[in-house]
């Protein structure tokens, strides 16, 4: 088959690779449809460590099954998939519980840390085990299946905390998954909105998806026009999308006292925050990590409309082009680009 192999750090080469066969346990995907994560480009260039060569990279993806192995039962030949990120064990406490995330032997798709090598969907084929399987829904395509893995996501995230009736949220970071964030806040029932941003265009387009109001961080004192907002109270949630100690900061201070943080961004391993205000304010800050068997619901949601992920396509590409869009995507003015689809 083909694939994007990376062979060292910044270089991919589009080349033959052995076709993987299915275990017993397993299904054979023809990838029709594989989007370039962030991750996937701080793994590219090294930088993470978590994408050690070789490696076929590549975790939000969607295809139709080729073949099954004798002991799956449910999915048969030419069925419409996508699959969690995350390959859970499901027998440990944390999977039996639901938790599949936490899971004490994940594997995530397209990633090798020191622990594991597990190649992903930057090529024409891939095995996975049949419990990590979610069917399409009619009339969803496969580019758009392909942007379930961030949008569950936002919707776990979101679901961290138990938002009350007419609540008011604060989105530090308007980039992709702040975009999901805000559509996700609208489905919960939030109210007011906030997005914050650097950038007029991201902002505008998170005015387009459901954000009430939009602030530059840049030009304004935001925890100040937060209050304005919120009639000198803050809001009852932040959602920091970003994960360097500035944003944090932003979002601990946004908030109103017996709020929530919810952490979702994680650009830096460490950041400083006020740990006094945090505590005499009372304020509950909660970890998210990836989600945990929401892919039906947001399935649902995309194919309903509810949450729109094609204004963040910017483009879909050959996956021989990969190597290309890799560096276009890593230049200074890469941000301008939300999401590139590769399709084997």
């Amino acid at each position: 088959m083909k694939a994007l192999l990376l062979t060292a750090p910044s270089h991919l080469e589009f080349t033959d690779f052995a076709a993987p066969v299915p275990a017993d346990d397993e299904v054979l995907l023809r990838i029709h449809a594989c989007g370039i994560c962030g991750s996937d480009i701080h793994g590219w260039d090294g930088s993470t460590g978590r994408r050690r060569p070789p490696l076929i990279m590549g975790h939000e993806a969607a295809g139709e099954i080729v073949a099954v192995g004798p002991r799956v039962e449910r999915w048969r030949a030419g069925d419409r998939v996508t699959f969690d990120s995350t390959i859970s064990c499901g027998a440990c406490p944390y999977c039996a519980t639901g938790e599949v995330n936490l899971c004490d032997h994940r594997r995530v798709v397209g990633v090798a840390p020191a622990e594991y090598r597990q190649h992903g969907a930057f090529a024409e084929f891939l095995t996975l085990p049949a419990r990590i399987l979610y069917a399409l829904p009619d009339g969803l395509t496969y580019e758009q299946a392909a942007m379930v893995e961030p949008v569950s996501i936002a919707i776990h995230a979101v679901q961290r905390v138990k938002l009350a009736p007419d609540s008011t949220a604060v989105v530090i970071g308007a980039g992709m998954i702040g975009l999901f964030v805000i559509q996700a806040l609208k489905w919960a029932g939030a109210t007011r909105i906030i997005a914050v941003d650097l950038a007029d265009n991201r902002l505008a387009l998170a005015r387009e998806l459901g954000a009430t109001d939009t602030l530059r961080s840049d030009l304004c004192d935001v925890p100040a026009e937060v209050a304005k907002l919120t009639g000198g109270r803050g809001a009852d949630v932040a959602l920091e999308v970003v994960g360097i100690s500035a944003t944090l900061n932003l979002a601990i201070a946004s908030v109103r006292r017996g709020g929530h943080v919810v952490l979702v961004g994680n650009l830096a391993p460490k950041a400083e925050f006020p740990l006094q205000a945090v505590v005499t304010r009372e304020l509950t800050l909660h970890g998210t990590c990836g989600s945990a068997g929401e892919y039906p619901l947001c399935l649902d949601l995309i194919a309903r409309g509810v949450i729109r992920v094609e204004p963040m396509i910017s483009a879909v590409a050959p996956l021989a082009e990969g190597a290309a869009w890799f560096e276009k995507l890593s230049a200074k003015d890469g941000a301008k680009f939300m999401k590139v689809i590769l399709a084997p």
